[in-house]
C-alpha cells in the first residue's frame, strides 16, 4: 500500500518505556529511491537532539493515533551517536548508528535492510527491494541511476552523495520537455519496502486545480543545484497520462500498470523497471 510521507511525518516514535520523539523528516537515496533513514526530532528530551533511525526497526503502527513503536529503549537511543542533521549525513555517521545498535548496514548485503512498513501489508510492488544503493545528504548532490545523468551538483563535503532529504526536496519544480509544471508536493512511499514510488506534483500554476503523478522513471534528470527535475516528455503526454485525484483514485496495481504502461517503463510486477534494480 501506499502511504503519503506529509502524513507520516509529525507522527510520534515510541520506545518500549517512552516516547522519543516525532519523525521530521526522510532521507532516501537518489539511485534507488528509497527511504534509508527517519530523522526523529526528540524535543525536549534530549534538548533538541535529533536521531536517526532506520525503518526496519519501527513496530506496527497506530495510524489512527499517528504513533509508530519501535524495538529500543529510551536509554538506547539517549546513548546512541549524535548525529548533525545540519550537516551532510556521511558513511562513517552512517556506520558509527548501525555499529551502536549491532545492526547490519544496508550496504553490506547491497540489499534493502529494512522490513514492511511496520506490517501493514505487502503492498503491490511485492517482495523488498534488492540491489539498489543508498547514499547521500539531506539536500544535494547525484542523479538517480535510472533517471539520466544528473546536472553538475555542488560539493557534498564528505557526505554520502546520494542521501536527499525530503524535507529539502519538496518544493522541487518540475520541467517538462517545454515548459513547468508544477512543483513538487510530497511523496508516496510503498509501505512494503519503503521506496518512493511517486512524487506527487501541485499543478496549479500550469493546471489549476490538478495534481499530478511522476514516478523516478520518467524523470530524465535532476539539477540539484537549480532545484529541478526534468523530465524526457512534453508536458500534453504529463496533462494525458492516468488522472490522479488524492481523495478518489485507487492506487491498486491495475493503476499503476496503466501508468507504467502509458508511459512505456514495464509492468509493476517486473523487477527490472524498479528503480535502481
Amino acid at each position: 500500500m501506499l502511504r503519503d510521507a506529509s502524513a507520516i511525518t509529525s507522527s510520534t516514535i515510541r520506545a518500549s518505556d517512552g516516547d522519543i520523539g516525532t519523525v521530521a523528516d526522510f532521507l532516501f537515496d537518489d539511485t534507488g529511491w528509497s527511504i534509508r533513514w527517519l530523522v526523529v526530532e526528540t524535543g525536549s528530551w534530549l534538548s533538541g537532539r535529533k536521531v536517526l533511525l532506520p525503518p526496519s526497526v519501527l513496530g506496527h503502527p497506530d495510524l489512527k493515533e499517528k504513533n509508530f513503536p519501535v524495538r529500543l529503549t529510551m536509554q538506547q537511543v539517549k546513548d546512541s551517536p549524535a548525529i548533525d542533521t545540519q550537516q551532510p549525513v556521511s558513511r562513517q555517521m552512517e556506520t558509527d548508528v548501525y555499529g551502536y545498535y549491532g545492526w547490519n548496514p544496508y550496504w553490506s548485503t547491497g540489499g534493502y535492510m529494512g522490513g514492511g512498513m511496520g506490517g501493514m501489508g505487502s503492498g503491490f510492488m511485492g517482495g523488498p527491494l534488492s540491489g539498489g544503493t543508498m547514499a547521500a545528504t539531506p539536500g544535494l548532490a547525484a542523479a538517480p541511476a535510472s533517471a539520466g545523468s544528473a546536472s553538475a551538483a555542488p560539493a557534498r563535503h564528505d557526505g554520502d552523495p546520494h542521501l536527499r532529504s525530503t524535507k529539502t526536496v519538496t518544493g522541487y519544480y518540475i520541467e517538462a520537455s517545454d515548459g513547468a509544471i508544477g512543483h513538487v508536493e510530497t511523496f508516496l512511499v510503498e509501505d512494503a519496502d519503503w521506496t518512493i514510488r511517486y512524487v506527487v506534483v501541485d499543478t496549479k500554476n500550469w493546471w489549476p486545480g490538478r495534481k499530478v503523478l511522476i514516478a523516478p522513471h520518467v524523470v530524465r534528470d535532476i539539477d540539484w543545484a537549480d532545484k529541478k527535475l526534468h523530465l524526457a516528455f512534453d508536458r500534453q503526454k504529463v496533462k494525458d497520462s492516468p488522472a490522479y485525484d488524492p481523495d478518489a483514485t485507487k492506487l491498486d496495481r491495475p493503476y499503476d500498470d496503466a501508468y507504467r504502461n502509458y508511459y512505456g517503463i514495464g509492468n509493476a510486477s517486473d523487477r527490472s523497471a524498479r528503480p535502481g534494480t
